[in-house]
């Protein structure tokens, strides 16, 4: 299994960013795939998860303003991050877990700053 995670850049306060997280070579429709974010100093932080059902769940540091979603056909996850700020700033991890393995992607960088 493989994670492929993108979108990331540097916008500014209250600026929006959309991160995708493509997902081969596993059952993608049968798993749940999280976010996980490492800010500066900071321990990792799961930020969003998405089941294979479609349940959703957020931090509360992210809840109204991040939504994840999944699209089944092309094997991929969003993170639509709306009214960024700038303690949002982190690298952003992809996640999922297949026969009890944990599988990540290789982060992407989400840096805002005026």
């Amino acid at each position: 299994v493989q994670l492929q995670a993108s979108g990331g850049g540097t916008v500014q306060p209250g600026e929006s960013l959309t991160l995708s997280c493509v997902v081969t070579g596993g059952a993608f429709s049968n798993n749940a795939v999280s976010w996980f974010r490492r800010a500066p100093g900071k321990q990792h932080e799961l930020v969003a998860t998405i089941r294979r059902g479609g349940d959703t769940a957020y931090s509360d540091s992210v809840k109204g303003r991040f939504t994840i979603s999944r699209e089944n056909a092309k094997t991929t996850v969003f993170l639509q991050m709306n009214n960024l700020e700038p303690e949002d700033t982190a690298v952003y991890f992809c996640k999922t877990i297949l026969n009890l393995r944990e599988f990540w992607g290789q982060g992407t960088l989400v840096s805002v700053s005026s």
